[in-house]
């Protein structure tokens, strides 16, 4: 009888026991929130790291920036040649040494530390999926400026203009490379096709949502998100321009590293970390329509004995998305102060310029609206078109900054 008796007490204690730890896990359960409602309700920017993968090593990777709130994105080209000082092996080498398809966290670790921001979700494609997400798509469409036609193993044919990649196409765009091409237009074309990857997959959400395809979509990517989160998370992509977003990619200096081409990041990786701190900035401001989103054009003109400072300020310029349209030397070359010269009509943009370098030196001239209305019922004929912004390079100049103490 006290046998009988001490089974049921076990019993029970064991029922009790598994009531609570299930009663637990549900609240733990309950409390883990959806990462993208989270951001919602926090009004925070989403950073989500999408990777093309051929063949178990990381072949390009990209990092979107998006900020629900003014339906406004970025994207940043993470190279795998970025060298860096990998610490558990002691030595420089390039960031894609630490992609490991198993366990992407060393990897996505590096691009954190390189950005400057957290990176809350992460999508890898393989090759062989990548196509098949094409074709569910009905193809990415593209602009191909000119045609390529490569009569080898593998054949490569593409003609010229608008034309629409499917599943087997796409993958040989992203992967083939010309003997002469330089590895920035290998760079630029696969860009391209991740821009227009993101635009079809927004066209189509609505299909690729549906109960008869949501499996198989969600299937073909390798994701820490549940099918529920990536849903919610391509919905809102759903509504991104993409015309409008602009592509950064992570510039510096070219060095032979052990045998091997490696790109340092500029200025020790600040440069890239101020021109995402810019963008952010640009993401979330709200209130202005459509100037926000306008690309604002420079002229930079180098007023200084530097040779080569204008081309080098230009290439800055570019990183954080102003249109360099052209550069020059200025009337002479002893300009002590560095000066903005805005036309634009936005003083804010201007200010948001002059900050991109430290120059406070801003005078602001009002466009021709006369000449600009004559030029218009003229056609533009014998219009000189002068950019939203002049910038005037001065011996106070840096390369990077206005220096204080010139």
């Amino acid at each position: 009888m006290k046998r009988i008796k001490s089974d049921a007490s076990l019993l029970l204690l064991g029922v009790i026991v598994l009531l609570l730890g299930g009663g637990g896990f549900f609240i733990f359960q309950s409390l883990q929130s959806d990462p993208i409602e989270e951001a919602l309700s926090q009004d925070r920017v989403i950073n989500t790291l999408f990777i093309i993968e051929q063949d178990g090593k990381s072949l390009c990777s990209y990092v979107v920036l998006y900020y629900p709130a003014t339906k406004r994105a970025a994207v940043f080209d993470i190279p795998g040649e970025v060298g860096l000082i990998i610490q558990r092996i002691n030595r420089v080498d390039r960031i894609d040494t630490l992609y490991d398809p198993q366990k992407i966290s060393a990897f996505t670790g590096e691009i954190e530390n390189l950005l400057g921001v957290e990176i809350n979700n992460s999508v890898v494609l393989t090759l062989e999926n990548l196509g098949k997400i094409v074709d569910l798509i009905e193809g990415v469409k593209i602009f191909i400026p000119a045609a390529v036609e490569i009569y080898d193993e593998p054949l490569v044919l593409f003609p010229s203009g608008i034309i629409r990649l499917d599943g087997d196409k796409a993958k040989t765009f992203v992967t083939y490379k010309l003997p002469e091409e330089d590895f920035e237009l290998v760079q630029f074309r696969r860009q391209r096709f991740f821009l227009g990857l993101i635009k079809g997959l927004g066209e189509k959400n609505e299909i690729l949502k549906s109960p008869r395809v949501v499996r198989l979509y969600h299937s073909l990517m390798r994701t820490g998100m549940n099918q529920q989160t990536r849903i919610r998370l391509f919905d809102e992509y759903a509504g991104i321009d993409i015309d409008r977003v602009g592509i950064h990619s992570v510039g510096g200096i070219t060095r032979v590293v052990s045998g091997q081409t490696l790109l340092f990041p500029s200025y020790d990786g600040s440069l890239i970390k101020e021109i995402v701190r810019q963008t952010l900035g640009s993401l979330t401001r709200q209130g202005e329509g459509a100037v926000n989103e306008r690309v604002f054009t420079v002229e930079i003109l180098n007023g200084t004995v530097t040779t080569g400072l204008a081309g080098r300020t230009a290439e800055l310029l570019r990183g954080f998305g102003y249109d360099v349209i052209s550069i020059g030397n200025a009337d002479h070359n002893d300009y002590e102060k560095t000066e903005i010269i805005d036309r634009s009509g936005y003083e804010d943009m201007a200010k948001a310029f002059g900050e991109v370098i430290r120059c406070e030196n801003v005078r602001h001239e009002l466009p021709d609206l006369d000449n600009l209305e004559m030029a218009q019922e003229m056609n533009l004929q014998n219009f000189e078109y002068k950019a939203d912004f002049t910038l005037l390079l001065g011996r106070d100049f840096n390369g990077r900054y206005v220096a204080d103490d010139q």
